[in-house]
């Protein structure tokens, strides 16, 4: 359990288990724990890398927006200040928007990248989640006290008494337009697209981002010579929702499987 000062954040991090590394990103009003017994099947095979995001977890939040490019900068910093050597990154939610944005930047800083539950676009997004996402304050503070998301923050934050503050950030973030589709056709890192069945945006969207990857245009051949020409892949996690795909045996089954084949 380590902090590193990296962008004027005081970034906190874990390292557990043991071989190549792998950075693991967490989704939001999480950490590092939000994985459960998925982490297990990670540290098995990895040196398993986890901060926390600005403002989650045990890093505290700075007088900086939400925003996930500069969270991308900061795990960059932190793979820079570790000395790692390009290694795979698994995220989820936030966490897999901050690894595509990591991609997108940094393509050289890492080997394999599994964004899971992460959408390119936010009108992809069902609009009933984003009317929910819109009613994201401080005022929803009080109303979240029961929740494990409160409750991990309570316990582990520098400073409980900002939760109000960070569902404020996370609502202004949320409200932000954005569309990645130039960045991601022009991705050069091996992509792992995944997304549970009823995800926040239908399984389309996850198959839309397949195939600005050159992935789903054609038969993949008897060899797989027709599969995408970057080392990209498509797993949409049956039986799943956004809120519990990272606890089916599938989310790191299928992770590992793709970050196992080095090709």
């Amino acid at each position: 359990m380590s902090y590193v000062d990296v962008n004027g954040i005081n970034l906190y991090y874990e390292i557990q288990g043991s071989g190549r590394p792998l950075v693991l990103l967490h989704g939001g009003l999480g950490s590092g724990e939000m994985f459960g017994t998925s982490l297990s099947a990670f540290t098995g095979q990895y040196q398993v890398i986890l901060p926390d995001l600005q403002g989650h977890g045990r890093t505290a939040d700075i007088d900086r927006p939400f925003d996930f490019a500069a969270m991308a900068d900061d795990v960059a910093a932190l793979i820079d200040h570790l000395g790692l050597d390009k290694p795979d990154v698994v995220g989820f939610s936030l966490g897999g928007g901050v690894g595509l944005r990591l991609a997108i930047r940094h393509p050289e800083k890492i080997g394999k990248l599994v964004s899971a539950s992460a959408g390119i676009r936010r009108s992809a997004t069902y609009p009933e989640i984003l009317e929910q996402q819109g009613q994201v304050t401080a005022a929803a503070a009080e109303f979240m006290k029961e929740t494990p998301m409160y409750e991990l923050y309570q316990r582990v934050a520098p400073r409980p008494e900002d939760f109000p503050r960070l569902l404020d950030k996370i609502g202004e973030a949320m409200q932000q337009d954005y569309d990645l589709t130039d960045e991601v056709r022009g991705l050069r890192v091996p992509t792992l697209v995944m997304g549970a069945d009823a995800d926040m945006v239908p399984p389309s969207h996850f198959v839309e981002i397949f195939n600005l990857l050159d992935g789903g245009l054609r038969d993949g051949g008897w060899t797989g010579e027709g599969r995408p020409k970057g080392g990209h892949a498509l797993a949409i996690v049956p039986g799943t929702t956004h809120y519990d795909i990272i606890d089916s045996p599938l989310f790191a089954t299928i992770a590992l499987d793709f970050l196992r084949n080095r090709d």
